[in-house]
């Protein structure tokens, strides 16, 4: 009986839990619910804190962001004589990423004016090489590239493979490379750009990242135009495949620069991006026999940087100082001169002039005589 009566207890006492569960449910406690809205307004109202740091792949440092809306500092110059048209912040300093690769070419283009190396010359891939991370077009150990194929691989796929396969065939190391980068950057005043790498990625941990200015980025851009004018071929190449020919491993490249094809006369240069530096591009384009050159550097966006590019290239153009007029080219003629007579004229005697007229005067004067002799011999009864 106890046990029956112990039984039918414990089912009243559940009934009992699950219909004041669900009272629970239907009619909630009003101070439970005053707890909720409240916390709920605070989560509501709440703002994130701004991120002031980019999130790090492993191993790789992690860079405060220096990136803005729409961009963190622009400029744009005349070409011909560096004459600055537009800028804005341009000398705020911001992480130029792939955009390095610019000064990776002036390094090699100067070698091969200085006749020490030359596109046709073959470089030799290193396990260091193949180990890059990015973008690339898969190097592998041992493979052998003339350096105008890797020159193609860096400017339009922006391989940092094909960074750092260039940098250790001209340098012989990535460091000494860096070296040769910064020993440029000096030169051509540069003052705000330190390069710690050949290929602009995030660096690894406890190292530095590349810094640069918009105003930087114009004098090397400038100055590579000036003194190696041929390079537009690699900037202004849209698509090239890479390993042509080569049964596996073609890579089908194409140019990251969006402007080339959009913006009439662009040919040029050099895109970048990486999370704490956004989206840089140094662009140039050439109408009419004339260039000027753009710098974003450190957009939020990449339609917004590549709409602020065209818009300073736009801008550059319709600020370009009007050109001097032509000189004045004397005309010639192929007609033969005739030579300056060289005979000696006598100089005329003074007076000689009235003794001319003289010496006609008598000798009319005789002339009459006669004919009147002549007349009155055969007239002798007319008188004159």
């Amino acid at each position: 009986m106890r046990s029956r009566m112990g039984r039918l207890g414990l089912v009243w006492a559940m009934v009992l839990a699950v219909g004041g569960n669900a009272l629970a449910t239907e009619l909630p406690n009003k101070n439970t619910s005053k707890k909720k809205t409240a916390s709920a307004t605070r989560k509501v109202s709440s703002k994130k804190p701004a991120k002031t740091s980019a999130k790090s792949a492993p191993g790789r440092a992690v860079l405060p962001l220096r990136s803005a809306n729409p961009y963190l500092g622009s400029i744009v110059v005349d070409a011909a004589t560096g004459q600055v048209l537009a800028e804005n912040n341009a000398d705020a300093k911001g992480f130029p990423a792939s955009v390095v690769k610019l000064m990776d070419m002036m390094v090699v283009m100067d070698r091969i004016a200085a006749g020490q190396l030359s596109l046709s010359n073959q470089v030799t891939v290193t396990a260091e090489s193949s180990k890059v991370g990015g973008t690339q077009v898969w190097l592998e150990p041992g493979e052998v590239f003339t350096v105008e194929e890797l020159m193609y691989a860096l400017m339009l796929q922006s391989a940092n493979d094909a960074a750092k396969a260039l940098a250790i065939g001209v340098a012989g190391s990535a460091e000494g490379f860096v070296e040769l980068m910064n020993k440029k950057a000096a030169e051509l005043g540069m003052t705000n750009t330190v390069f710690h790498s050949v290929h602009g990625l995030p660096p690894s941990t406890g190292k530095k990242g590349d810094t640069s200015t918009a105003r930087d980025l114009s004098i090397l851009a400038r100055a590579l135009l000036s003194q190696h004018p041929d390079i537009t071929k690699f900037t202004s190449t849209r698509i090239r495949n890479f390993r042509e020919g080569k049964e596996k491993g073609k890579v089908i490249m194409r140019n990251h620069n969006h402007l080339l094809g959009s913006f009439s006369g662009c040919d040029g240069l050099k895109t970048g991006f990486i999370t704490a530096g956004g989206f840089s591009l140094v662009a140039t384009a050439e109408r009419n026999g004339r260039r000027v050159i753009a710098v974003v550097l450190g957009s939020r966006e990449r339609p917004v940087r590549d709409a602020r590019a065209a818009e300073l290239l736009a801008k550059g153009f319709a600020a370009l100082p009007p050109l001097p007029p032509p000189p004045v080219v004397a005309v010639t003629t192929n007609l033969p001169v005739a030579p300056l007579m060289t005979e000696d004229v006598p100089a005329e005697k003074p007076h000689s002039g009235w003794l001319k007229a003289a010496g006609i005067g008598i000798a009319v004067g005789l002339i009459v005589l006669v004919v009147v002799s002549f007349i009155r011999k055969r007239s002798p009864g007319n008188d004159f």
